[in-house]
């Protein structure tokens, strides 16, 4: 009773702030918003280099592919608690400073994977990349805010795009460098683009006063006070995590399975398909135009939809590369979409806590593709690529039926 008395107040602050500060609220210029979404684009694309190097990284390090595996979900793993224990702070703390020590943290764990000397070390390595990579989750909010009402969609769009397209070029750029320079290349080019970037956030990115009125302790427990008041955010977290399950599941396995017959490929033609996944980027800049026509409900349907068909085409067509193009084209498309009009339903109810909802949402979704890989290499060791596409199609119906059941309700 307490606690909600304290976010009912930190509420009418938020409300009493923007009535009174409207005038001083810096504005979303378009060379602001490139910058954001290209930062997005090139920090989220730590989390998805070791991806295509897991073969390379397995041979350098003499393990098998299961205990590799285990580098792509403590990366997600990492990336998950990171979205709960630091990105709720932009709404507590000022947010340029906290982002510029995020940089910092950043460079010091890309230097740890390089200079890993064993694969307990690389695991820390990654997990603390995964952990301290969550500035995009920072930014998604940030545009919201600073967006017009009718910008936000266009605006949300555009910094999704930028993560989407790292999240899948990440891939591309990571396979070839890797087989011509090696996997460790990779993660010095990184380190290198930190800097950069940092310097012109230094730079240009404004400072946004925080809105929480409260310790870390209560800004944490509004979390769950979130959680229990709002279901549309549980909704749409629950539809996001086994999505991105399933997703994940594929992009971790579909390196070893073109090891296999009958494409005997190698890490620079596994980082290709993300040239081909790229594809999905272009729904981060549809969603807001397709919603004017149609609305939340339809185009998440639609996009589930799409989905389910990519895994019935990687099940019957997944041994050859039409296939595995068509489905992986249907399953970011899909992906994509229903992602961005999940956030769009509830940075759209205006209380004063756009990072705490992305936190809840975005900890959920990671903390399902952390799952999905965990699955996903279990399915492989034990079925190969069928138990894979079983994983996924599993996980997609689940999130039809429960959008089904509880959409119209939220």
């Amino acid at each position: 009773m307490k606690f909600s008395l304290i976010f009912k107040n930190s509420q009418q602050k938020v409300q009493t702030l923007r009535s009174t500060e409207v005038n001083a609220k810096p504005t979303l210029t378009r060379g602001l918003l490139w910058l954001m979404t290209i930062t997005t684009g090139i920090v989220v694309g730590n989390n998805y280099y070791n991806q295509p190097l897991l073969s390379l990284m397995a041979k350098d390090f003499s393990v098998s592919e299961t205990q590799i595996s285990l580098i792509a979900m403590l990366t997600q793993i990492g990336f998950a608690l990171g979205l709960l224990l630091i990105v709720p702070l932009g709404d507590m703390v000022r947010r340029k400073k906290l982002i510029l020590w995020v940089f910092v943290a950043m460079i010091l764990a890309l230097f740890g994977m390089v200079l890993a000397p064993n694969l307990p070390l690389l695991y820390f390595a990654s997990f603390s990349i995964g952990f301290s990579s969550v500035v995009p989750q920072m930014f998604v909010p940030l545009t919201a805010e600073l967006a017009t009402d009718d910008k936000r969609s266009a605006a949300i769009g555009m910094v999704m795009s930028g993560l989407l397209l790292g999240i899948l070029l990440s891939r591309v750029i990571a396979g070839f460098i890797g087989d011509l320079w090696g996997w460790k290349m990779v993660y010095y080019m990184a380190i290198g683009a930190m800097f950069i970037l940092m310097v012109l956030l230094t730079v240009k990115l404004p400072d946004i006063k925080p809105n929480f009125e409260g310790n870390y302790g209560q800004l944490l427990r509004s979390l769950a006070h979130l959680i229990r008041t709002q279901p549309i955010l549980r909704l749409a977290a629950f539809r996001g995590a086994l999505a991105f399950a399933g997703f994940s599941g594929l992009w971790i396995t579909l390196v070893f399975h073109l090891e296999n017959e009958p494409f005997h490929a190698g890490a620079a033609i596994a980082g290709a398909f993300g040239v081909v996944g790229a594809a999905g980027a272009l729904a981060a800049s549809m969603v807001g135009r397709v919603q004017k026509k149609f609305s939340n409900q339809t185009v998440i349907s639609a996009s589930i939809y799409l989905m389910i068909l990519s895994w019935f085409i990687f099940l019957f067509m997944g041994y050859t590369y039409l296939g595995l193009i068509l489905g992986i084209i249907c399953l970011d498309l899909g992906l994509q979409a229903m992602h961005i009009s999940n956030q769009s339903s509830f940075f759209a109810l205006n209380i004063g806590a756009t990072n705490r909802l992305n936190t809840v949402y975005m900890f959920s979704y990671f903390l399902g593709g952390s799952l999905g890989t965990y699955w996903a290499s279990l399915a492989w060791k034990y079925f190969q690529w069928e138990g894979v596409v079983w994983t996924g199609l599993v996980c997609t119906i689940l999130v039809l039926i429960a959008h089904k059941r509880f959409g119209k309700k939220s």
